[in-house]
């Protein structure tokens, strides 16, 4: 992408400037289909007209708009070329953490590939996220604080996952306390694993977007992947073990 930089012009005090990019399939991927993305630039930058043309990307308006608009665009488009899906949600990061001034790139913090199964990526998408995966990628041992929903579980997923895939580790141990809501364990139905099935629950939805659910019956049978209740887990020697607690 070519970035062809204007004068400001003195009776009116906008800059202008224009972005070109390689291909049009490049544009269509940072912007959207029917330059649906687009509307959302335009939305965080009311003092900015976004005029395409072909190929390029005119930007004019207000000069300090106008640099951040720019800056969003570029982005988007080092993502798009990664190969990154582009979406609302994704331009609407861009924004926030660009106008929080964090000290990574969104492109680092968004383009960050962590594994990729049945037809998706999985990617961190805050800087927290990202902090957090570092984090399990650096450290022998990492603590996931945080409320439900914030990608705790799904993400430390994701990274056992890709380590058991790349052989870093032999076997993926998920284990989580029998949190009782209303029923004894010892009072619920069938054998020790059906009953700790309902605790573990959240393990096995992470566990079913990132692989195969017809491999995940025979994983584990063998034992590569083992699911135990907390109390279950004193006392034993985990080597070669990717552990989820």
């Amino acid at each position: 992408m070519q970035v062809e930089q204007n004068k400001a012009t003195a009776e009116n005090g906008s800059a202008s400037l224009t972005i070109s990019f390689d291909t049009a399939e490049l544009m269509i991927a940072t912007l959207g289909p029917n330059d649906e993305l687009l509307r959302i630039l335009s939305g965080a930058y009311p003092q900015v007209s976004f005029r395409p043309n072909g190929q390029s990307l005119a930007l004019v308006g207000e000069p300090q708009q106008v640099r951040k608009a720019q800056r969003v665009t570029e982005e988007a488009r080092s993502l798009a070329t990664r190969g990154s899906r582009m979406s609302a949600e994704t331009i609407e990061q861009i924004i926030k953490m660009l106008s929080a001034g964090n000290p990574d790139a969104p492109t680092d913090v968004l383009g960050l590939k962590i594994l990729s199964g049945r037809g998706r990526s999985i990617r961190p998408k805050t800087v927290n996220q990202k902090s957090y995966v570092d984090a399990i990628e650096d450290s022998t041992i990492t603590f996931g604080i945080g409320p439900a929903g914030t990608g705790k579980t799904f993400l430390a997923m994701a990274m056992a996952v890709a380590a058991l895939q790349d052989k870093q580790v032999n076997r993926i141990i998920l284990t989580r306390p029998a949190v009782e809501a209303g029923e004894k364990l010892g009072f619920l139905p069938g054998s020790l694993t059906e009953k700790i099935d309902p605790y573990l629950r959240p393990l096995y939805d992470a566990l079913h977007d990132m692989i195969n659910p017809e491999t995940i019956p025979q994983l584990l049978e063998a034992g590569t992947i083992e699911v135990a209740p907390l109390a279950y887990m004193r006392g034993r020697t985990l080597n070669d073990a990717f552990v989820i607690l």
